[in-house]
């Protein structure tokens, strides 16, 4: 009966999406990708946040993902695939898992592909999946997914979510929100990177021998002290 009741308010769709990406794909390339990145990032100087190599996985809550990013906002240009992460998977010898990288800012992005399932979903009349319904799912599975990987060791600090209500309006929608998303991300790891130098310095200072302060002035008396006062 619990189970009817959840199949029929479509509330185990999300939470099968986020666990099906993590174990099948998240899961596998983060640890991968922590590897390989950071080798990648010393040769582009011109990155907007050089110390960092996440992942950055755009979460559309309208959940349209498109082919290409920049049919969808002509400021996102595709530079290049890096290496292919190539694992020994279900049978498949030599899976190989893609990553690709886009400027102006370097930035290794891509959709995460369960939503496109979701969307699919949405316009299968067999599914009785409503636009409201893909909407409340979209929500859910960024929830179910970032407490995963909250809890997940490997995948930590290793990824970034860009969830995000597109504006029909504004054709660089998408870039704006990358770019903001990029610049927020540098401000927390400037502050994190203050404040461990902060401590660095505070922790050498305890750290040196104690010293003692010699003066050669003879003691003055408490009664000529009192007289200067």
């Amino acid at each position: 009966e619990i189970s009817a009741i959840c199949e029929n308010r479509k509330m185990n769709v999300a939470h099968g999406l986020a666990w099906s990406f993590y174990i099948g794909y998240l899961k596998l390339v983060l640890p991968s990708k922590c590897v390989l990145f950071p080798s990648i990032y010393i040769s582009l100087p011109s990155c907007l946040i050089s110390d960092t190599w996440k992942l950055h996985i755009l979460m559309p809550l309208s959940c349209t993902i498109p082919d290409k990013l920049e049919d969808e906002d002509s400021n996102i240009e595709f530079l290049d695939n890096l290496p292919d992460i190539v694992i020994d998977r279900a049978g498949v010898r030599r899976r190989v898992y893609k990553h690709s990288l886009y400027a102006p800012h370097h930035c290794v992005l891509e959709c995460a592909t369960p939503l496109l399932s979701l969307y699919e979903m949405s316009k299968e009349s067999s599914a009785e999946f409503s636009t409201e319904d893909r909407l409340e799912q979209a929500k859910l599975f960024y929830r179910t997914l970032k407490d995963i990987l909250d809890n997940s060791r490997d995948c930590r600090n290793s990824y970034r979510f860009i969830m995000y209500d597109e504006a029909a309006e504004d054709p660089h929608f998408l870039s704006k929100v990358i770019l903001k998303h990029l610049q927020q991300q540098e401000k927390e790891e400037y502050s994190l990177s203050e404040g461990s130098e902060v401590q660095t310095d505070q922790h050498k200072a305890m750290s040196r021998d104690p010293t003692l302060m010699i003066s050669n002035d003879a003691p003055a008396s408490l009664m000529s002290q009192q007289c200067i006062q």
